[in-house]
């Protein structure tokens, strides 16, 4: 090792880093020479070097090392030795790179396929396009118009667009978190890590509030801008590493729990109202929330369950949809003509709930439900559906406190008990008065209560029943007074439209190790890295929201046959990646 010649002793002097770089060389040169096996080069622990030029300043005589080297030398070869086989989530050093599964070279190959194939369509039609350009007329000086002005997009040339697109975001995916390419850092939380962030997008937040074009309860404006808000609070805690602090982590449960709230109020509107149960409306809705998902679980090679929230928010779309269109179908036009069947959706709901509650009190008949094939391949997660149990569980009552609330909403405004107008409180002056005092004071409360928590275990015990009162609360304190509920934040409101795409792309192109770590595509200066990554992240989420509503457009038609052989295509897709995916774990064992 190097060593440090200004603090070397006279008798030391003759020892210089120029002559034990020689050495060195000369060691390694003379060692390969005399393997025996040409192609076995001795490894030499080079870092070594690396590390004591770092720590010889701290050398007592500029000979020896200090101690710290020693144990960062013992940690690299642990490393070194180690990690290949315990496979770490939150690092990646000196770990061989995966090796791609048969499904994945498939993907490969299609995504390719449908680059070549678009640059060819592509090239086709601006060669068409440039053949039928204007020209200038010799004689006249005037220009011709051609018969086709703009080159037309057909609906195969918007497919291989999308694809070609999913193509390269997808090979940024897999670079960032699967190749090796880029290091990942630990979280390390502090609390102005977390809270800073924090004020700055509120800032920004109410500097971009403009007028709402509605001023009802939960118009679609609040609603995308609180789902917007919440994200990027959500996002700054798994950045940050804020789960370790108790009180954070409650109050980030509750937002959690608000998206699931605005699941179940959101499916049950659209339904009660528009009485629409169609296979159309399903498609879409499963097409949407599932697409990014589906080529996640086959590109970076996780299971489906891996990204909680999705199938968590699916199943309750189902369940909402389930609920409402058996039979006897109750919409509002049915019901505005006989009170009787508002008691007959009440029952439903009842029904609903008591299912809710013996789920969540036999673990036993919950699990053997999600154990059945091809269920077990969607919850299963290391083998068993305990993850999916803990995240369903977690949340069990507040889509049906969403649907519950959706229903008390809609007859309060048939009947017109309510005021919307703009600038108008929701009830009179007092009513309004005393319903924000009671959530202003449910609000503070619910925070001192998560503040006062002992464990998580303890808390989550508690968070599915109380959680819904910091939801109503904020709900009331958001739309009772009438100039509250007549602005929004704009700047909220668009991170909101593509929140979902943010929350599922965080875990491989912004955390990157699967949500243990974060990505450093710059090393050395962790601000601005996280403003390249953060600026590329959003870019990435906003187009491939975009890629999912030109698809669903086209995958899922509104012509009912059409729309049945694409399904009949999707379901040989899937029973194609399960017999592929079949193949792959019998070639492993």
């Amino acid at each position: 090792d190097p060593v440090y010649e200004d603090m070397l002793s006279e008798s030391r002097k003759m020892i210089t880093n120029e002559k034990i770089d020689a050495y060195n060389e000369a060691a390694v040169r003379i060692l390969n020479s005399s393997s025996r096996n040409s192609k076995a080069k001795v490894k030499v622990f080079s870092v070594s070097k690396l590390i004591a030029q770092e720590t010889i300043m701290k050398s007592a005589d500029g000979l020896h090392l200090p101690e710290s080297s020693r144990d960062t030398n013992a940690m690299i070869l642990m490393n070194v030795y180690c990690n290949k086989i315990m496979k770490p989530i939150d690092g990646s050093c000196c770990q061989p790179q995966p090796p791609l599964t048969l499904i994945q070279k498939i993907a490969f190959c299609f995504f390719t396929l449908s680059i070549i194939g678009y640059l060819i369509i592509s090239l086709i039609h601006r060669n068409n396009y440039r053949k039928n350009k204007s020209c200038t007329d010799l004689e006249s000086g005037e220009e011709k118009k051609p018969a086709i002005s703009t080159p037309n997009v057909s609906t195969l040339e918007m497919l291989l667009q999308c694809f070609c697109k999913l193509g390269l975001i997808m090979t940024y995916f897999y670079l960032c978190d699967r190749a090796n390419l880029f290091m990942k850092e630990n979280k390390f939380y502090t609390h102005s890590s977390f809270f800073i962030p924090i004020v700055y997008i509120l800032v920004l937040g109410v500097f971009y509030t403009e007028n709402t074009k509605e001023t009802k309860v939960l118009n679609r404006e609040q609603t995308d801008e609180w789902k917007g808000w919440m994200q990027l609070v959500i996002l700054i805690y798994h950045i940050s590493g804020a789960s370790t602090f108790l009180p954070v982590y409650m109050h980030i449960r509750v937002l959690v729990a608000a998206y699931l709230f605005q699941t179940g109020y959101g499916h049950f509107s659209y339904f009660w109202i528009k009485g629409d149960f169609g296979v159309y409306r399903v498609c879409q809705v499963l097409f949407r929330l599932n697409f990014l998902v589906v080529v996640l679980c086959i590109v970076m090679d996780r299971p489906y369950q891996f990204y909680y929230f999705v199938p968590l928010v699916t199943v309750w779309f189902m369940i909402i949809y389930a609920t409402l269109a058996v039979w006897p179908q109750i919409v509002q036009k049915k019901a505005n003509g006989n009170c009787l069947w508002h008691f007959g959706l009440l029952l439903k709901l009842i029904c609903l709930l008591t299912c809710i509650y013996f789920l969540s009190y036999s673990q036993g008949a919950f699990e053997k439900i999600f154990s059945f094939w091809p269920l077990s391949k969607c919850f299963e997660l290391n083998g068993n559906v305990y993850e999916w149990w803990f995240r369903w569980k977690l949340d069990r009552y507040v889509v049906f406190h969403g649907m519950l609330f959706a229903f008390i909403y809609l007859a309060l405004q048939k009947r017109q008990m309510i005021s919307e107008g703009k600038g108008d409180p929701l009830f009179s002056n007092r009513v309004s008065n005393v319903l924000l005092f009671v959530s202003i004071v449910s609000f503070l409360t619910y925070s001192i209560w998560a503040s006062s928590c002992k464990n998580k275990t303890e808390c989550n015990e508690l968070h599915p029943s109380v959680s819904v009162v910091q939801i109503l609360a904020f709900i009331l304190i958001r739309n009772v007074p009438g100039y509250v509920r007549s602005v929004y934040s704009s700047f909220f409101a668009w991170f909101g439209k593509i929140s979902l795409e943010l929350f599922i792309c965080q875990y491989h192109i912004w955390l990157a190790a699967d949500t243990k770590g974060i990505l450093v595509l710059i090393p050395g200066y962790p601000m601005f890295n996280v403003l390249v990554s953060t600026f590329i992240f959003v870019c990435v989420a906003h187009e491939i929201s975009q890629i999912t509503n030109d698809l669903a457009q086209i995958v899922v038609p509104k012509d009912n046959s059409t729309l049945l052989k694409r399904l009949l295509c999707i379901a040989g897709f899937f029973s194609g990646l399960h017999f592929f995916s079949a193949m792959q774990d019998q070639s492993r064992h």
